[in-house]
This record gives structure tokens, C-alpha cells and sequence, in this order.
């Protein structure tokens, strides 16, 4: 089975039967109802040699272990408040856990995330595991709310994170300057979640989705759930000094950009008639955002450039 095989098997088997459940299995987060408050509640894990290289600093692990659930409460436009963490590994110390905790405090305090609760136990990987908890206000962002004639949107740029474990890997030449490369690296280890532009986008976009298996995969999940297509221009997609300075082949840069993952950014939609209040949404959050093309029409999930339908290569954990 496919990554996404095995979360629908799970979801026809175990995903029913509450009718507190306003969003369930398939969106960036669940949402539930309680007594009128409703709470957004996402969880990830990353494991030693699949999400991070051995070696990789606890105190970047304890930032990014955070970072990638809180972009899942962003692209609901959710406000974070509680986190929940497993860890299991061979060995803890005392050193480390102080370094981690150092690198979760320093995403935790800004967006005020208390950690009330977790486990712990002996394991023969690293692994951490983190649920978080947000509150949403009166709209919920979804995927399935994408509508025809929608502009397509995404924050910040993407392409970083791939390019930066490209560098630690040693599969590209190290081009540019070295606070390039480490610009490009530090992507990759403390992702920046948009979270005040997810709450004050949940007014006026019709749809999110973070971006974290790759830009093209993650925008069939969301035209998928929206039952609609798009069409992106190529010649819109933000691309960083950074990148641009250490991944001069063209052709390998737009891989990284369309198919590489980790960037955890916010890819979003909304009408046309919104643009004055998009802009002023990114100026307000401080957020740079950019229209990349225009929802339409067409087989669900698919994406074309140019007339031509482009191919996804995000990542699927199974294949």
C-alpha cells in the first residue's frame, strides 16, 4: 500500500461514529466541537534516518518537531495553545534533553504552547512524536474549499529545505557563499510555521494546505478535496537568494521548488476580488506571499503549466 492507501484503509475502519467531529481524517488537522469551542488537533512524528539525519542537533530537532505540527494548525487558521510529545530512543541523556528543549522553547514561547503531557520510553531509533492542540475562530480553513476562478497563492518560498539536505547530503556542489548555504540548511532544521497568516487568512481564503511533501503533491491534495484543477506560472514561484545563489542549474532549482519537501509554507486560495485584502493580510503578518496561478476546471488534483500537465514526485512514506 501506498502511503495514502493505508490512511483510507485506516479512515473506512476507525475514522466514524462521533458526531462531536466537525472535520475528521483527510484535512491538515482534525476540528472538534466542544460545547461550542471548536479545536483543531494534529499530530507528527519524525524518525531517526526517515525525517532527519543522524547527527542532526537536538536543539534543531526540538525547534522542528514543534514547527511542522504548528504549520498543520497554520494552514486551519488555528491559534496553537497545547502540545502533547513522545520521545523513544536508545539512549537520552541529560545533555540532550536540555538541548532540545532549548530549541522547542525557543518556537514554544513567541506562540505561547505549553506542553502538558506526553511518554517517553526505551526504543532502537530516535523517534518523536508530537500532537498539538489549537483553538479556531469563527472559519476553519479546509482543503475542500477551493472554488473555480481562484487565485492560488503561497507564502515565503520553497525549494530551501530540499536544496539544504541536498547540501548535508553532499549531492550538490557547494555554490555560493556559506551563509547562503547555511541559510538554506537552517530552512531545513527550523521551518518558520505561518501561523498569524493562517488565523487572519481564515476570513478570506476559501482554502489552505501547508506545504510539506512537496509543492505539486501538496496542491493535489488540496485540488483533490476541492474536486478542481489549476494552472501554475512557473515564472511566479518565489525563489530565494539563497537558492538561487547555490542551485544555479535551472532545471535542478525548479525540481527542488516544485517536488522538494520540508518547506512548510502555506499554499492557499482565494477570489479574485480578495487581492487588496490578501495583500494587506501579508503586510499585517509581516509574511511574503505570492500568486502563483488559478484554480479551474478540470480532473481533480491535476496541475498544468504551460497547457501541460506537470508530475508530482512529493514524498510518499511507503514508496
Amino acid at each position: 500500500m501506498s502511503e495514502f492507501d493505508l490512511i483510507a484503509r485506516l479512515q473506512s475502519a476507525l475514522g466514524r461514529g462521533r458526531k462531536d467531529c466537525v472535520v475528521g481524517i483527510g484535512d491538515d488537522a482534525a476540528v472538534i466541537d466542544v460545547n461550542g469551542t471548536r479545536l483543531a488537533s494534529a499530530v507528527d512524528t519524525m524518525v531517526e534516518g526517515v525525517h532527519f539525519l543522524p547527527g542532526t542537533s537536538a536543539a534543531d530537532l526540538g525547534w522542528k518537531a514543534l514547527a511542522v505540527n504548528l504549520s498543520d494548525l497554520a494552514a486551519m487558521g488555528a491559534t496553537p495553545q497545547w502540545a502533547l510529545l513522545a520521545l523513544s530512543g536508545p539512549q537520552l541523556s541529560a545533555d540532550w534533553i536540555d538541548q532540545f528543549t532549548a530549541g522547542w522553547n525557543a518556537l514554544a514561547e513567541p506562540h505561547r504552547v505549553q506542553l502538558i503531557g506526553g511518554d517517553t520510553c526505551r526504543g532502537p531509533a530516535l523517534s518523536i512524536s508530537v500532537t498539538v492542540i489549537g483553538r479556531l475562530g469563527a472559519n476553519a480553513l479546509l482543503r475542500s474549499g477551493a472554488q473555480i476562478g481562484d487565485d492560488l497563492y503561497l507564502s515565503g518560498s520553497v525549494g530551501d529545505a530540499a536544496a539544504g539536505l541536498a547540501l548535508l547530503q553532499e549531492k550538490i556542489p557547494g555554490a555560493g557563499s556559506e551563509a547562503q548555504r547555511q541559510a538554506l540548511r537552517t530552512r531545513l532544521h527550523r521551518p518558520q510555521p505561518r501561523c498569524a497568516l493562517g488565523v487572519a487568512l481564515s476570513a478570506k481564503a476559501s482554502a489552505a494546505i501547508d506545504v510539506s511533501d512537496g509543492l505539486l503533491a501538496d496542491a493535489g491534495h488540496l485540488l483533490r478535496a476541492s474536486g478542481c484543477a489549476a494552472t501554475l506560472e512557473l515564472d511566479q514561484l518565489p525563489v530565494s537568494s539563497a537558492l538561487a545563489a547555490v542551485v544555479a542549474a535551472d532545471q535542478q532549482r525548479r525540481q527542488y521548488m516544485l517536488n522538494g519537501g520540508d518547506d512548510y509554507e502555506l499554499l492557499y486560495c482565494a477570489a479574485p476580488a480578495a487581492r487588496d485584502a490578501i495583500a494587506s493580510i501579508a503586510a499585517e503578518t509581516a509574511t511574503p506571499v505570492q500568486r502563483i496561478g488559478r484554480v479551474h476546471e478540470g480532473p481533480p488534483g491535476m496541475l498544468y503549466a504551460d497547457g501541460q500537465p506537470l508530475q508530482a514526485k512529493g514524498w510518499d512514506h511507503f514508496r
